[in-house]
């Protein structure tokens, strides 16, 4: 049987952007019904390439052909919802009322619903709906995960992998791709390299391209080297120029110049964990929130302790930011306590990008307090260097904020928060936008961070390979915690997150059972209490991890005194080991309070 011709295919397309080409000879095909991705990094053009695959922007040179009567539907990274309500829009196209409506309520919406003040997974689900509902050949999704939750993320896979149409996707969500895709193209060098498996085959390929350009870079290099020693020797033997090997030279030099351009800067990121925290880093004891009669979640109780890397997920608006803000003391819970361990420095970094406004330039917002240079992690440093560290160039320094992608917001995010030392990280949603290279420095960068990690995500693949333990609120007030990432949580309550299901299906006919039977005929099991001693203890304990942090604040505020070394070096030397000595007297104390916090529980039962 004679393969069908593709729906759209570029041949030798070169787009000009600026100086330099964006594109510089790309081929791409999409076939009938496959499901490919696009690939590259931020500013590769991804977004640009589907617009000339749909026909928006011409390209200078090049030819796009396309089967006749093709249908297309996109879904920008960044949509406009119109119309009065979510149905007028998601028919506004070339979609039937009943059809779009059909898909409005797949995706969980109210067709009659207002379009003004959608939330931005509102406002995904629609521009979804919208699409699905206009029965494309091609669809066209950029980024479709961003500000959607997991459950809406799974809805969006299991659609795509039944759909009849073609798909070409750009996202940088691992665990997405390789579920829908079968084909990945790769923009990268200005060109387009086709992979006909799926993304879970990607990075194994994609290694294996670097590996083998950076040897060919390194031979071309080489013959440079032995043809300029080979030139000018014959220059000194015969004191006249071949001016054949002189263009042979050239050529060659300026092959080795066009392949650099195209070598990607290099992302540099740091972080600093600044001094140690306590062992105990917070205290949760049947801690309930809620809001406007709303409960979020309720009887809360767990420690986080120094080093630990704790993951949140649950749904759009389930209280995953108000459960992070009542972890850290900004909010003050309806019941239940929090207290906070000693010495925690941290860093938060919220997912609404407060603190950027649209027309503050991107210097203002490295440098709030003013000047030419930013602290980094305790050293000075000019903030047009560390700027590039985070791949931006000098002429951006001085545009708003309005002008950058969405990647280049979260970079920025990402280059303010980790100026500043910290040993405890919240990070809320840090994975919009940001590329699969930068993704993956992010990844290799808190796995090697030595503090403790609080971690927010949509992302199950992020999750996966970073927490050590997950806290799932499901909507309606229920939260269970799960060691290990998002998988084992799956793994060990199913059915969870689900709207309508029991918080926890594998307990619903015991309880049911337990409901139903007579009470047992057995004297009730005596509660086992701490020994006297061990509750004497503990009381002790909870004094001096209350009151140590104080007392080593104040030695720390005798050794800050910049000429007390000078002036009294014996004050200097006691100030110091006392410090030490509090520090070392907390730790000990909060790691005995721990063990006898654990011996009390487990008697309880």
């Amino acid at each position: 049987m004679a393969a069908r011709p593709p729906l759209v295919a570029l041949k030798d397309v070169r787009l000009q952007d600026g100086q330099r080409p964006l594109f510089d000879g790309v081929d791409l095909a999409v076939e009938p019904r496959s499901r490919a991705a696009l690939v590259g990094r931020n500013g590769a053009g991804k977004s640009t390439l589907m617009k000339v695959v749909m026909g928006l922007i011409e390209p200078d040179s090049g030819d796009r052909s396309v089967q006749s009567a093709t249908r297309f539907a996109y879904v920008p990274q960044e949509p406009i919802i119109t119309g009065d309500t979510l149905l007028d829009y998601a028919s506004s196209g070339e979609a039937e009322s009943w059809t779009a409506e059909s898909w409005l309520e797949t995706f969980g919406l109210n067709p009659a619903k207002s379009t003004q003040g959608l939330s931005g997974g509102e406002t995904r689900r629609a521009a979804l709906a919208k699409a699905f509902a206009e029965e494309p050949d091609l669809l066209l999704l950029d980024e479709p995960t961003n500000h959607l939750d997991i459950l809406a993320i799974e809805l969006l896979e299991n659609e795509l992998i039944q759909a009849r149409f073609a798909l070409l996707v750009v996202s940088h969500d691992r665990a997405f791709l390789n579920r829908v895709t079968n084909t990945v193209h790769w923009l990268e060098g200005r060109r387009v390299r086709t992979l006909n498996k799926g993304f879970v085959e990607f990075d194994e390929w994609s290694s294996k391209v670097l590996e083998e350009e950076a040897e060919a870079l390194r031979r071309l290099t080489k013959t440079i080297e032995r043809e300029t020693a080979t030139f000018y020797s014959s220059i000194t033997a015969r004191r006249s120029r071949n001016e054949g090997r002189a263009r042979s030279l050239q050529a060659l030099r300026a092959e080795r110049a066009e392949k650099m351009k195209d070598v990607p800067r290099e992302l540099y990121l740091g972080v600093d964990s600044g001094a140690t925290s306590g062992k105990l880093v917070a205290e949760i004891k049947g801690v309930s929130k809620g809001f406007a009669g709303r409960t979020l979640f309720s009887d809360l109780t767990t420690r986080i302790i120094r080093g630990d890397r704790l993951g949140i997920v649950g749904p759009n608006g389930a209280g995953k930011t108000t459960l992070v803000k009542t972890l850290l003391g900004e909010l003050a819970p309806d019941e239940g306590t929090v207290r906070m361990g000693a010495n925690l420095e941290a860093v938060y970094l919220d997912q609404s990008r407060e603190g950027l406004k649209s027309d503050m330039t991107l210097w203002d917002a490295l440098t709030p307090g003013g000047g030419d240079s930013i602290l980094v992690r305790g050293v000075s440093k000019h903030v047009a260097a560390y700027a590039k560290d985070f791949l931006f160039s000098e002429a951006q320094l001085r545009q708003p904020i309005s002008t950058l992608s969405g990647g280049e917001r979260n970079r920025l995010l990402l280059a303010r928060a980790l100026a500043k030392p910290a040993n405890l990280l919240v990070l809320d949603e840090p994975t919009n936008d940001l590329d699969m290279d930068t993704l993956d420095k992010l990844e290799e960068l808190l796995e090697n961070y030595d503090g403790t990690l609080i971690l927010v995500s949509h992302d199950r693949d992020f999750i996966d390979r970073l927490s050590t333990s997950t806290l799932a609120l499901n909507g309606r007030g229920d939260i269970v915690e799960t060691p290990g990432g998002w998988t084992d949580f799956i793994r060990q309550n199913p059915g969870f997150l689900q709207p309508g299901s029991n918080p926890r299906p594998q307990d619903k006919a015991a309880a049911q059972r337990a409901a139903e039977a007579p009470p047992p005929a057995v004297a009730p099991k005596k509660t086992a209490k701490l020994s006297f001693k061990d509750a004497h203890r503990l009381k002790e304990l909870e004094g001096l991890v209350e009151t140590l942090p104080a007392t080593i604040a104040k030695h720390d505020a005798t050794l800050a005194d910049p000429i007390l070394y000078a002036r009294d070096p014996k004050a200097f030397d006691a100030a110091m080991k006392a410090a030490d000595k509090a520090r070392a007297d907390l730790e000990s104390a909060e790691m005995e309070w721990l063990e006898l916090e654990e011996k009390k529980a487990a008697l309880a039962g």
